[in-house]
């Protein structure tokens, strides 16, 4: 699949519609009905996703079927005012959780996220991806990347959070409640959302600069592990 076919799907499946189910079905499927199956939607396309489409299973797939779960539990949690707000922003602070943990315990999580981008293929490949991640200038970006994505999260949960509590008022299980809850997800894709996407992708492309900057060699005239076995060559040289 394509990957501009694949956000297309995504954005189909996470915004759209759910949006339309939302706005145009509760009379027809009732409000609560309507309501959980537009919660849903967005879940089992994460799970066809990983089980049928994209069939790779790592750290990043995983904390996505993760967040996934965690959001069809909380589809079956009917309440409304402040404590929807809240439960609308558990996702967020499951990446505060995590990526803050991570912190914690000393193995920074962007770095998973970067060793899938570099793919190893085998043992000896995993090892020297450790070694280079495991050097202070290398392991300083790692670190720091984790704690923006951390900060980001707090940022956006909170903005989440507001953006909730200002414009889904009415009660669970009415049509008003289902149109504000449309109203609030459409605002916060494009409002909160896509600026999220836009600064993850400044603190990966910045952690990945780091990476590169510890490597021998032109990054545009040789691939990753081209550059990674140089440097173990010339390192074998100088020991």
């Amino acid at each position: 699949m394509s990957r501009s076919l694949k956000l297309g799907l995504d954005f189909l499946f996470g915004l759209v519609v759910p949006i339309i189910i939302l706005s145009r079905f509760s009379d027809e499927l009732g409000n609560v009905t309507a309501y959980v199956v537009s919660a849903l939607v967005p879940v089992t396309w994460v799970a066809v996703d990983l089980l049928f489409i994209t069939k790779r299973f790592n750290f990043i797939t995983s904390f996505l079927g993760l967040n996934a779960v965690v959001r069809g539990i909380l589809a079956f949690w009917f309440v409304d005012g402040v404590a929807y707000a809240f439960k609308d922003s558990v996702p967020s602070l499951l990446w505060v959780v995590v990526f803050g943990a991570s912190l914690v315990f000393g193995r920074p999580l962007i770095g998973a996220f970067l060793e899938q981008s570099f793919d190893p293929r085998s043992p000896e490949q995993e090892r020297s991806l450790r070694d280079l991640f495991d050097e202070r200038p290398a392991r300083r970006a790692l670190w720091l990347g984790t704690l923006a994505m951390v900060l980001l999260s707090v940022v956006t949960g909170i903005a989440n959070f507001f953006l909730n509590i200002w414009i889904v008022t009415a009660d669970f299980g009415t049509r008003a409640f289902n149109a504000q809850v449309a109203e609030s997800n459409a605002i916060a894709r494009f409002a909160i959302s896509i600026p999220e996407t836009l600064v993850l992708m400044v603190v990966v492309a910045l952690a990945l600069r780091a990476v590169y900057a510890r490597l021998p060699g032109d990054p545009t005239d040789k691939d990753f592990w081209e550059l990674m076995e140089l440097r173990r060559a010339r390192r074998e040289k100088n020991a």
